[in-house]
């Protein structure tokens, strides 16, 4: 099958032709590990998590970096107001990144690096821009001279006077121009440092991703993503940095996802609106939050609320049914075509949403089916789903625990009362087996009487 992806660059969808098809290259821009993360960090990597799945079933060999940024002044400030080494801080909120995407179902990447491995990276790469004539100290700082680079701006689309207009830029009487931005800066004392050609400092956040990316995954990548927030500054300037550090294209294919709005407003910590993935996972399960983040197309922006989620659980429901009430008949192989609906929606710049119409089409014919038909249908279903990191869960485990963690009662107590129910039934205690169905209903559990027993799920 042909994949096309919307490049940024180009401004419409192309086909995707890697450099090499044995080895695909791809770098998602990762979290800076100061905070817990909201949802507006979670879209980009379930989107390029799907992507990275996709890639796979195509694809020999998939080389997936996403970064940590793990030196920052936001971190430098946050240690500082916490009173806690960076190191401790980072390592803190880097762990709880990775928990709350593995909620999310989030395969690992390839490789995750961090930046503070790589700044020997770092300043060669300075040094090379340096030599070139791209960069310039001043006053112990080493800037990217951007007018040094012809056609600075094509990511973003607006000539270097148009940007500047449009964006808080910091002026310093050391820049030969105002857009000229920060390759390495000195540190003071209590701040974190390296020994330098240019004295003891640290790196600026753009030329983080650009060492990382020349490292790990060449001078050339197929594909770099991120969300639609980074294309400027920091795209852009990895462009600028890429293209004059080593006089290649540095990006083929530039792939951007859209902005989350709460309640129809954009989130922003300014405006206080911002949900943190591990608060909504207290409330809701990964794979709900997973299912929101994909019932959009990812360049279109998301209304993020609780009508979205109760949809997006009640999708769920319905299809983790269809493969509950046809279990025990499935194959356990399925090869899908490459004209498989799934895979045509998703070949067709990662269309989620027409990929979740076809997993409901599958479970519309897997309950339509009868005899050996089902076993098919059935691991087509979790097949294409896992596709979109869906349905992977035993379904009966989806229905006891997965919809709701906020009932007072364990699986256990839970399977008890149930027994007792059966046994007061087959007593002919139907006052007490009633009783035991409304308490049960009381705390959200539904009861269901099958011809291989009482079936419960959480409401």
């Amino acid at each position: 099958m042909t994949l096309r992806i919307h490049n940024t660059l180009s401004g419409k969808k192309e086909d995707f032709v890697p450099l090499d098809p044995n080895r695909i290259t791809l770098y998602v821009c990762g979290p800076t590990v100061y905070n817990y993360v909201h949802i507006g960090n979670a879209r980009p990597v379930v989107v390029f998590d799907v992507l990275y799945r996709l890639l796979s079933r195509l694809y020999p060999e998939v080389r997936y970096a996403r970064n940590i940024t793990d030196i920052d002044d936001k971190i430098i400030d946050a240690a500082k107001a916490n009173d806690e080494p960076i190191g401790e801080l980072t390592e803190r909120f880097t762990d709880a990144f990775e928990q709350d995407m593995a909620q999310l179902g989030a395969l690992r990447p390839t490789i995750e690096p961090k930046a503070t491995d790589h700044v020997g990276d770092m300043i060669s790469m300075i040094e090379t821009l340096v030599n070139n004539g791209h960069a310039y100290e001043a006053e112990g700082h080493v800037l990217f001279a951007v007018e040094s680079m012809e056609g600075y701006g094509k990511l973003s689309k607006r000539s270097l006077e148009d940007m500047l207009a449009g964006a808080r830029v910091e002026v310093a009487s050391y820049k030969r121009h105002p857009g000229d931005f920060v390759l390495w800066k000195p540190s003071s004392d209590d701040q974190p440092g390296w020994d330098s050609p240019w004295g003891r400092g640290r790196p600026g956040w753009h030329i983080e991703c650009s060492a990382m990316i020349h490292r790990h995954l060449g001078d050339v990548i197929d594909i770099h993503g991120g969300g639609q927030d980074l294309i400027f500054p920091h795209h852009e300037n990895e462009i600028a940095q890429g293209c004059c550090a080593h006089g290649t294209d540095y990006v083929r294919y530039w792939m951007h996802n859209g902005y989350i709005n709460i309640e129809g407003e954009k989130m922003s910590k300014s405006l206080g609106n911002f949900r943190l993935v591990r608060d909504l996972l207290n409330e809701w399960d990964g794979e709900v939050l997973r299912f929101a983040l994909l019932s959009a197309h990812y360049r279109s922006p998301l209304n993020f609320n609780p009508e979205l989620l109760e949809q997006a659980r009640s999708s769920l429901d319905h299809l983790y049914r269809a493969l509950r009430d046809h279990a025990g008949q499935e194959k356990p192989d399925c090869t899908l075509a490459e004209d498989h609906p799934v895979l045509s929606a998703l070949g067709d710049d990662l269309n989620t949403p027409e990929a979740i119409s076809a997993l409901h089409a599958i479970a519309t014919r897997l309950n339509k089916a009868t005899g050996e038909q089902r076993g098919a249908i059935h691991a087509e279903l979790r097949t294409a789903a896992g596709l979109l990191g869906l349905l992977q869960r035993d379904p009966q485990e989806w229905f006891q625990g997965a919809a709701g963690e906020q009932g007072t009662l364990s699986a256990e107590e839970i399977e008890r009362l149930v027994a007792e129910r059966s046994r007061a039934k087959k007593e002919r205690d139907f006052t007490r087996a009633d009783a035991i169905r409304e308490q049960l209903l009381q705390e959200g559990i539904v009861l269901e009487d099958t011809r291989e027993g009482t079936r419960w799920s959480r409401s």
